[in-house]
């Protein structure tokens, strides 16, 4: 047993020093000042450690995978709109083909009534891809009225162009139908659901000092409060971004798509074919609100991982992606908008992501070898 045990653990550590270097890599490059790395199977966790510290200060602390709170950005699509979206289409009462119109009858306009719920979710809505909703508006209501507003630049279906405004008419059709706030639905039929405990929006203060910064103001860290200006004219809830979670709270979540919906226990949490209809690539490299695994470059998602994987990013520099061909999860969270030292930070954490994705598959593997070596069998994994 002894053997084994070593055996486990020299081969482990190579793969987690290569993660390591990769991470350090992008620190000492002035990418990030800290990270955590979250790497496991449907069924455990094969790496979870925090890098660095919350700022460019030695003296901040050190990220840890299960407390320290990351501002997701546009996690915020796939962590809390689309699986609050996948659990209406579970109950019948979302049709992805229907117009949007259907429920919300506000989104209307020239071609408007061709737009698809389906179309939002692939981002082929022939909406632009943002608007200054903080400049051109003074509150959330009229926010929410320029996006209703906003006419369509494209034919519905013609094109993949990636946009918030996908996603915020997705979050309030989820509060329309469910007469509740996205913040509300997304920890009720979500959150609390896999045991995720520090996933939300709007994160209590008392967690503040465990929350990584993601700017400067007048010389003051900021956290805690949300990076994405939009967000925060819609009082920090939208269907784009504005919410936090941890390593391992989003490592739960990761392993529910493995389990095929199913949370630790064995408990439906979505239906098998719902999650295979939103992870299944679509137009381009889109699923419905996922996005697919770009097999022409190593960029974000590395050479090894297979091509049923999706996943998703965040502009403040955090990232999941989901293989269920390898059984794997890969978690890379950083606050690389915390005043980077290098003008390349998004292309440096790229590389980065890539990196440790190869890393834990080869990390994936080696596990496996020694679950094979442990149970004296072949076809142990």
């Amino acid at each position: 047993m002894t053997i084994i045990l070593a055996l486990m653990f020299a081969v482990q550590t190579s793969a987690a020093d290569r993660i390591e270097q990769a991470v350090r890599e992008g620190i000492d490059a002035g990418a990030f000042p800290g990270a955590v790395v979250v790497v496991g199977t449907r069924g455990g966790i094969l790496h979870a450690r925090g890098y660095g510290h919350f700022t460019w200060s030695d003296q901040s602390p050190v990220p840890d995978p299960e407390t320290t709170l990351y501002d997701l950005a546009s996690l915020t699509k796939v962590v809390a709109t689309t699986p609050v979206l996948m659990h209406l289409v579970d109950q019948g009462l979302v049709d992805l083909d229907h117009p949007v119109e259907r429920y919300l009858p506000e989104f209307v306009g020239s071609g408007k009534a061709e737009v698809t719920v389906r179309h939002l979710l692939e981002h082929r809505s022939g909406l632009r891809a943002f608007l200054p909703l903080n400049k051109e508006t003074g509150s959330a209501a009229e926010a929410r009225q320029r996006v209703f507003a906003e006419p369509l630049r494209w034919p519905p279906g013609s094109r993949v162009v990636y946009s918030d405004l996908n996603a915020l008419l997705l979050g309030w059709l989820v509060e329309r139908l469910r007469g509740e706030s996205l913040a509300v639905a997304s920890k009720g039929l979500v959150f609390d659901r896999l045991g995720m405990e520090r996933t939300g929006y709007l994160p209590d203060r008392k967690y503040r000092s465990q929350m990584v910064p993601v700017g400067l103001w007048r010389g003051h860290v900021i956290a805690g409060e949300v990076h994405d200006q939009n967000a925060a004219r819609l009082d920090g809830v939208a269907g784009h971004a504005g919410a936090y979670s941890t390593g391992l709270d989003l490592a739960r979540y990761a392993q529910m798509y493995l389990r095929g919906g199913r949370d630790e226990n064995d408990r439906v949490v979505f239906g098998e074919a719902t999650i295979r209809e939103f992870t299944a690539r679509g137009a381009g490299n889109r699923a419905r609100g996922w996005e697919m695994r770009d097999t022409t470059s190593a960029d974000n998602t590395g050479r090894l991982l297979s091509d049923r994987s999706f996943g998703h990013g965040g502009y403040t520099g955090t990232s999941i992606w989901i293989d269920p061909g390898r059984d794997l999860f890969v978690i890379v969270l950083t606050n690389r908008v915390f005043a980077p030292k290098t003008r390349r930070s998004i292309t440096t954490l790229k590389a980065v992501r890539g990196k440790v994705a190869d890393a834990a598959v080869a990390l994936r593997q080696e596990a496996c070898a020694s679950a094979v070596v442990a149970a004296g069998t072949r076809g142990a994994c």
